[in-house]
């Protein structure tokens, strides 16, 4: 079977799984850590002539914070319309004067699903939030990934202080995808009325071969569609599966998948955060469930040299997923999510040989040694079972 034919199929059978039409004709650019990620993302702001709108979850401190907002001022003082959507949650720890001074500048900013309306509490939505990463600018050229706006994503993961993240910019038909997923929050949040005839036309230009799904995830009772996405991805592995996650805390069903994925011949990588994660309680969280994934023969590595908070999982070498989504529970029920899935052997290429580059700087669990983990540990994890479902 050529490589068409192989990623003909392949595109016809993930439409069919997860219900989205693919879109052809994109060009995609893999971009590794804040050296290569943020700089692309300025460009695009500060390039910009109409439109830019941004959504995220995290937006903290540090110099590359007030980057980002002076950016944006910029764009809005030479006539773009900026909208700028940060979670409630995640982006608290920003810096008030930010808000203050984009808000002037002529940025609309909101917050999504604040926890308090005309000082009323709005206990019910506390726990859904929005931990989409998504950049539009002008319609035309669309970022999406795993990359907050904070000191920690600056650099190129060289130690600790600097985090391992992977994002994507794409061109072409697909940037509708990341728009609705834009725009289906921004929705969310305008009481004071959303008017459709207001949007800018999509920019469909083909500008590459990579076909692409954009896939949201909301929060909702049930299976999600990132969810679905998940199951779909680890079911149609033929060969290898590899996932780099942030944060694994997957339900019994994602477990049972990725066991028989193994049984059926697949080689199942799974990349985790080791010494320096940054929630240790999550990470127990997902810890619960290595024993039973190595003793099926799941290859489970820790990644020693920083945070790692990618969100990249690749099939059999020409299919891979990049976006906001980690492999818990959290992402595929509690969360606004989006995710790009391609099938591309050339851009599935490029993440699976950084993928290579992070395993040589992890260490491998060994089954048996795992099995002696003391009961201290044995124990924390049982505690975590309590809350598992929210994390």
């Amino acid at each position: 079977m050529t490589r068409n034919d192989l990623e003909r199929r392949s595109i016809d059978r993930l439409h069919g799984l997860l219900g989205v039409p693919p879109t052809f004709g994109n060009e995609v650019r893999v971009l590794r850590n804040g050296d290569e990620i943020f700089p692309a993302m300025l460009d695009a702001i500060r390039a910009a002539t109409r439109t830019v709108d941004f959504v995220t979850f995290v937006y903290w401190t540090g110099e590359i914070a007030v980057t980002f907002a002076e950016a944006l001022q910029e764009a809005a003082r030479r006539g773009c319309r900026v909208r700028v959507l940060l979670d409630a949650v995640g982006a608290r720890k920003i810096d008030d004067a930010l808000i203050d001074d984009m808000s002037e500048a002529g940025c609309d900013v909101r917050w999504f699903r604040p926890f308090f309306d005309r000082k009323v509490p709005k206990i019910t939505e506390a726990n859904r939030r929005t931990h989409r990463k998504i950049l539009i600018c002008d319609n035309a050229l669309g970022f999406c990934g795993g990359v907050g706006i904070a000191a920690e994503w600056t650099g190129d993961a060289r130690d600790e202080t600097e985090w391992r993240d992977t994002h994507l910019a794409v061109r072409g038909p697909a940037v509708a995808g990341l728009l609705s997923a834009f725009l289906d929050n921004w929705a969310d949040q305008h009481e004071d009325g959303y008017d459709a005839r207001g949007e800018y036309d999509v920019d469909f230009t083909e500008h590459g071969s990579t076909a692409m799904f954009v896939v949201r995830g909301s929060a909702e009772t049930g299976a999600s569609d990132v969810w679905r996405m998940i199951m779909a991805l680890v079911s149609i592995a033929e060969t290898r599966l590899r996932i780099a996650t942030a944060y694994f805390n997957p339900d019994r069903f994602v477990i049972d998948a990725l066991v028989a994925a193994v049984e059926r011949g697949v080689l199942v990588t799974l990349l985790v955060p080791g010494e320096h994660h940054d929630k240790r309680f999550i990470q127990i969280a997902g810890e619960e469930a290595y024993q039973e994934l190595l003793d099926a023969g799941v290859d489970i590595r820790t990644y020693e040299v920083s945070m790692m908070h990618a969100k990249v999982m690749t099939v059999d070498g020409r299919i891979a997923t990049v976006g906001s989504t980690n492999f818990n529970q959290r992402s595929m029920q509690h969360d606004e999510e989006a995710n790009v899935v391609l099938v591309d052997e050339d851009i599935v290429g490029v993440l699976d040989d950084q993928l290579d580059d992070d395993l040589t700087k992890s260490i491998e669990l060994d089954p048996a040694r795992w099995a002696d983990r003391g009961l201290p540990q044995k124990m924390a994890e049982k505690v975590t079972t309590v809350v598992e479902k929210w994390l």
